[in-house]
This record gives C-alpha cells, structure tokens and sequence, in this order.
C-alpha cells in the first residue's frame, strides 16, 4: 500500500487538489492515439479550438473508493463511460470505447494511490474524465481533434455538512430546452445553472430546482442533481423527463429501493404543487450521493419534509446501503464494482 499524503481526511471539502498523475489521449485522423500518463496539469490548445467558442465538450464524474481491507474499487464506471458516449453523440463528438474508458480510470487510480482517502475518512477520490473538440475550427462544425483525458483528487462532501438535510427554492430560469441538451452531461447546461445557483445562494438556500422547461409545473433536477420523493405508502419516485439527466446514482438507488429495501418504485411526473404526497425527498448524484431535502421554497410556499434538521430513516437506508455497496461493506449487484 502506498503511503497516503499528509492530509487531514475529514476535513476536505468538493475543491481541486492536484494530484500527481493524469491521462491524456489524442484524437486524430479518425482514431484516438495511445493514451498516456502525465504530470502537468495545464493543456495548450489552439485558440480557435471548438471547446473554447461553440461548446463541443462533455465530462464525467466517479469515485474511487478504499474499502476496508485496503482494496481500491470503481463504481458502476461503464456506466459513465456509456453516458460519456451518449453525449459525444449528441453533440458530433467521437466516443471513447467502454474499455478504453475504465483502462483510463484504473490507470489514473494507480498513479495516484496515495491520493486515495482511507476507508472511514469519509473522504473519497474523485475521478472527472473530459472530452473537448480542439484544433484549428472557425466555423460552426466538428473539430477535427479532440482530447480525452481523466484526473483525479480527493473530495470530502460536495454540500458542507454532508447528510444532513438542506432547503432548496424553485427558479424561473430553465437548465435546458425541452428537445435540447439537457440529457446530456455537456457543459453549457451547467453554465446555464450558475446565475440561478447564484441567486439561491444570495437567498440562503443551498441550490435552486428546476422545473419543466415546457410547462414549470413539474420538478426536473435539483442543481446539479437528481430528485427523488418517498410517498407516505413507501414508494421510492423519482421524475421523467427528455431533459433530465440520467443519474446513475438515481439509478442505483431504484434498484437499491426495489431490490435491498423492497419499496415500490416509479419513475413518473413529480408536481411541484402536489409535494404533500412525500414524506421524504431528496437529491442525488456522484459527487453528493444523497443530499436530504428538508424544505422547498416555491413562490410564497415553503413546503417541509421529514424535517428541516434530521435526516429522515428511509433516505438514510438508501443512503448507508447504496455507500456500503460503494465501500464494499454490502454485497453489491452483479457488474456494479470493478477493483483498480
């Protein structure tokens, strides 16, 4: 085992620390070239590449995380190397290989393996793979390079306080058109969330919800995550929409819902005016796993959950069964962990 860097472990927040290694792989002349690892974290590119003037780019995040007996394991990564795929297509990107990608993981994970928080720390390393078009490209058409490339730094919870139940309010503002990119993990969805967040900030709650763009009568996402509710019969629901994106840490937890906890579960439309129907709520993703919602704010109503202050007993099941799995403290389902 490596000997992990001098770090206070509990105390990290969501912030980039550079770590030592990174990868990078070329695309060029219809193929990508032979990835390798390097330790400069600054890339020079053309400054007429399409990464930097029309947003042909997408990225990913997973975690590694160190289990008890000191093994290092990956989370569900061909998940996020299919999603990857799925957004490259979406925007006329070449896509990286399933194997390809999770070679790249392993090999980012193993160049820094004393960047690797201990099990326990709470801490966890946080893997962010990016694609973007580079090359000489004014006009507005594919770039005819791009780079591929993964690097990696320890993260400790992405909402200060981690599980413990935080307010949200609805905005005005939309993340992504009804027929846009919003299933897409590209970046100029998230640019598009900086003024709203900004405001839910400046308000005192820790993120804004986006409603439907079509109609804003139903909740979407929830920042830079996915929403789910827990009815007062116990069925786990989560929404549907063309423009939400697809959470493999929502995914998991239906299958966690259904399979570990034997709950019903639903995905269906969620009404903003109809929350009474929960119990529970909560936000989902990669980097917050579960984040509690104790109340939403939506124009002069402020509607409450289990609690404003603690953590309701169902979120908090999904919570410790689905991280069990990723700490590998409960079985996992078939497929869902590959060891680094």
């Amino acid at each position: 085992m490596a000997e992990l860097q001098n770090i206070n472990w509990s105390e990290l927040g969501f912030s980039y620390i550079k770590t030592d290694l990174r990868y990078i792989s070329v695309w060029k002349d219809g193929k990508w070239g032979q990835g390798k690892l390097v330790e400069d974290n600054q890339l020079t590119v053309s400054e007429a590449s399409t990464g930097l003037h029309y947003g042909q780019q997408c990225f990913e995040g997973l975690k590694a995380y160190r289990t008890k007996t000191g093994k290092i394991q990956l989370f569900r990564p061909d998940r996020n190397a299919m999603r990857m795929q799925d957004s490259c297509k979406r925007i006329l990107m070449p896509t990286v290989p399933t194997d390809m990608f999770i070679d790249a993981c392993k090999q980012v994970v193993n160049a820094n393996l004393s960047w690797v928080p201990p099990y326990g720390s709470g801490a966890t390393l946080y893997l962010r793979p990016y694609i973007f078009g580079c090359g000489d490209t004014i006009g507005v058409k594919p770039a005819p390079e791009y780079i591929f490339s993964i690097f990696c730094m320890p993260v400790g919870p992405y909402f200060k306080g981690g599980m413990t139940p935080v307010n949200f309010m609805t905005t005005e503002y939309d993340r992504a058109a009804p027929s846009g990119t919003g299933q897409a993990k590209v970046g100029g969805n998230y640019a598009a969330s900086l003024m709203p967040h900004e405001e839910a900030a400046n308000r005192g709650f820790a993120d804004c919800i986006y409603l439907d763009p079509a109609t804003h009568t139903k909740i979407e996402e929830v920042g830079a995550a996915n929403f789910f509710g827990i009815t007062r019969n116990n069925t786990f629901i989560t929404p549907v929409s063309p423009s939400i994106l697809p959470s493999i840490t929502k995914y998991s937890l239906l299958h966690v819902a259904k399979e570990y906890m034997k709950m019903e579960t639903e995905e269906s439309d969620v009404y903003i005016d109809k929350l009474d129907i929960f119990k529970e709520a909560g936000a989902c993703g990669t980097a917050a796993v579960i984040t509690p919602i104790g109340g939403i704010q939506h124009n002069d109503n402020f509607h409450v959950f289990h609690s404003e202050t603690e953590v309701g007993p169902v979120t908090r099941e999904l919570y410790e069964t689905l991280v069990g799995i990723q700490l590998g403290d409960v079985k996992p389902p078939e497929g869902w962990i590959v060891e680094v």
